[in-house]
């Protein structure tokens, strides 16, 4: 309770002093120590999950009470430097999301090596770079999440899921270095079974929203392997063998999956965005 007070506390004061409209939202998503408005000094809207639903749910659940046009996210756990929030309201003007990216000292080492790895990668299919993908302190258009609000998720993975789609979807994404701290208390991430969700959810995000970054890279390794495969062929009897015609197969099918993925996917972004005229 100390260190949600404390959380509740610095932020209620930090945008006092920015002079803009706002209100807390607190999500209790099914903890046993249940909190009462009695115990928070600040004046925020409490709301309960009678059980558990995930990280990704209980966002969902403040983002439908907020009444303002921006949201912004941070635990409850003493890791986000919440004073901050000023510069990241700053940093907004023409900006769609502003990310508080966490320096890669500050992370511990058995989740900075898969967060390195994932990072990379979803730099890789967004064709951006991403300093931090998943971080739980940020402010973001309201309008953003509803975009997408069927594709984020209850649980994690919801950061990565909403940075990974405005950076895809020609969003303005902006990231402002912070520092990040000790947790207070035992996290619930499990560095191994979090990361290959991460790797699956970011893959399958990726052919939702970038097929060919996909499907191109696949065709090109089974033409490389291809070539390889028949200059081999050749070389030994004189023509080319079965497997060589598989993989060339391999290559052209990937390639024509990835193109039919495209065309699919750019016409589905052709007719929300008509819709939402």
């Amino acid at each position: 309770m100390d260190v949600l007070n404390h959380t509740v506390s610095v932020i209620h004061e930090t945008l006092e002093k920015k002079g803009i409209a706002f209100e807390i939202i607190v999500v209790n998503d099914g903890s046993k120590e249940t909190p009462d408005k009695s115990q928070i000094h600040i004046p925020v809207q409490l709301i309960h999950h009678p059980v558990n639903k995930g990280y990704g749910a209980s966002l969902k659940t403040g983002i439908k009470h907020a009444r303002y046009d921006w949201i912004g996210i941070t635990d409850a756990d003493g890791t986000y430097p919440n004073h901050l929030f000023g510069e990241l309201i700053d940093k907004a003007a023409g900006m769609d999301m502003v990310i508080g990216a966490r320096k890669w000292a500050d992370i511990s080492w058995s989740r900075k090596i898969p967060k390195r790895i994932l990072t990379s990668f979803a730099s890789f299919l967004s064709g951006q770079k991403i300093p931090d993908l998943n971080s739980g302190m940020r402010i973001f258009k309201k309008e953003l999440a509803v975009q997408f609000w069927n594709l984020l998720p209850k649980g994690f993975s919801f950061t990565s899921t909403i940075t990974l789609g405005a950076l895809t979807n020609d969003h303005e994404v902006a990231f402002y270095e912070i520092n990040y701290f000790k947790r207070i208390g035992k996290s619930s991430i499990s560095p191994i079974n979090d990361t290959i969700v991460f790797f699956t959810l970011v893959t399958r995000l990726a052919l939702y929203f970038n097929p060919k970054k996909v499907f191109v890279p696949m065709s090109m390794v089974f033409m490389v392997l291809a070539i390889l495969r028949g200059i081999r062929d050749y070389q030994l009897v004189g023509s080319l063998g079965g497997l060589c015609l598989i993989l060339f197969f391999f290559s052209f099918q990937f390639f024509f999956f990835g193109l039919i993925a495209e065309i699919i996917n750019k016409t589905r972004r052709f007719l929300v965005v008509n819709k939402n005229i």
